[in-house]
C-alpha cells in the first residue's frame, strides 16, 4: 500500500504541472482550452526526439515547453485572429497536433530506456524529490509572474477585458500569454510523464483535461476556506489527492478500463459537495442577516 501511495504522489506531482497550466486558462482567463490534450503528448514526443538525439534532458524539457507554447499560440490565432469559438479553436489545435506528434518521431510510440532522463541525471536523488523541486520552481515562478504588471493584466483580462482596454492595454496580448504559458506547462508535464514511464505514446493525452479539471475541483472543494493557500498551491494539492484516489481505486482491484468512470464519479461528487457547501454557507449568511435585522 505504501508503494501505491508513493507512486500516486509521483503521478500527482507530474499532473500538478498540467493542472497549474489549466488553472491559467479555465480559472483565470475563463477559456475552455481543449488544446492541452494535444500539447501534453507534444511535450512527450518533442522530449523523446531530443533525447534520442542525445540532447541534455534539461534542455530537451525546455524544448518541450517551447513546443507546447507554440501549440497554445496556434489556439490563440484561431480564436482571436480567425474568430473561431474558443472550445472549437482548442479542438482544432488538438486535432492538428495529433498529426504533428506522429510526424516528430514517425511512430505512435517510442521508448527511450537506453537514454539518460532528468531522473538519471540526478541518480542519487529520489524521483519524488526531483519532482517536488521542479513543481515548486514552477509554482514560485508563476506566483511571482502573477504579481508583476503583466501578471496583474493577465488576471484583469480574465475578469474584465473592457477594464484592460480602458488602461490602454490590448487584452489579446494577455490571452496569448496565458495560452502560451498554459500549453507550455502542459507539454512540460507530458515530458515529465514520458520520462517517468520511459516512453511516449500518442494516446497519452486522451481525457487529460478531465484529470486536470478534477484536480482543480478537488483542490477548490477541500481548500476553498484556506485563504492562505493560493490557486497554484490548491492545484498542486488537488492533483496529488486526485492521483492518490486513483491509485487506491487500482489497488482495490478496479480494472484500468473502469478508471475513466471513476474520474467522472470523482468530478461529480466534488462538484455536488462544493455546491452543497456553498448553499449551506449562503443559508447561514441569510439567517445571520435576518437575526441582525430582528
Amino acid at each position: 500500500m505504501n508503494s501505491v501511495i508513493i507512486e500516486s504522489i509521483v503521478m500527482g506531482l507530474i499532473f500538478s504541472v498540467l493542472t497549474i497550466g489549466v488553472v491559467i486558462t479555465f480559472k483565470i482567463l475563463d477559456f475552455p482550452d481543449m488544446s492541452v490534450e494535444g500539447t501534453f503528448p507534444l511535450g512527450a514526443f518533442a522530449f523523446a526526439k531530443m533525447i534520442t538525439l542525445e540532447m541534455n534532458p534539461i534542455i530537451a524539457m525546455v524544448v518541450s515547453f517551447l513546443a507546447g507554447g507554440v501549440g497554445g499560440y496556434i489556439t490563440y490565432i484561431l480564436f482571436r485572429k480567425v474568430k473561431i469559438e474558443s472550445i472549437l479553436a482548442g479542438i482544432l489545435t488538438m486535432t492538428f497536433l495529433y498529426s504533428v506528434n506522429l510526424r516528430i518521431t514517425g511512430t505512435p510510440n517510442i521508448t527511450f530506456f537506453d537514454y539518460k532522463t532528468v531522473f538519471q541525471l540526478f541518480e542519487s536523488v529520489p524521483k519524488i524529490l526531483i519532482l517536488i523541486a521542479i513543481v515548486l520552481i514552477i509554482k514560485f515562478v508563476l506566483d511571482w509572474f502573477l504579481k508583476t504588471e503583466k501578471g496583474y493584466l493577465l488576471l484583469a483580462t480574465g475578469d474584465n477585458e473592457t477594464l484592460v482596454k480602458s488602461l490602454g492595454k490590448n487584452p489579446d496580448k494577455y490571452i496569448a500569454i496565458g495560452l502560451v504559458i498554459s500549453n507550455g506547462l502542459s507539454a512540460l508535464a507530458g515530458a515529465l510523464m514520458a520520462q517517468s514511464n520511459g516512453y511516449a505514446d500518442i494516446t497519452m493525452g486522451q481525457s487529460i483535461i478531465v484529470s486536470a479539471l478534477a484536480s482543480i475541483i478537488i483542490g477548490d472543494a477541500f481548500l476553498k476556506n484556506a485563504k492562505f493557500l493560493n490557486r497554484t498551491t490548491r492545484a498542486i494539492i488537488g492533483a496529488i489527492i486526485y492521483r492518490v484516489i486513483y491509485g487506491i481505486a487500482l489497488y482495490m482491484g478496479l480494472a484500468p478500463s473502469d478508471l475513466k468512470g471513476v474520474t467522472a464519479v470523482i468530478v461529480v461528487a466534488f462538484i455536488v459537495y462544493n455546491n452543497v457547501s456553498l448553499k449551506r454557507l449562503s443559508t447561514l449568511k441569510e439567517k445571520r442577516e435576518e437575526n441582525v435585522k430582528n
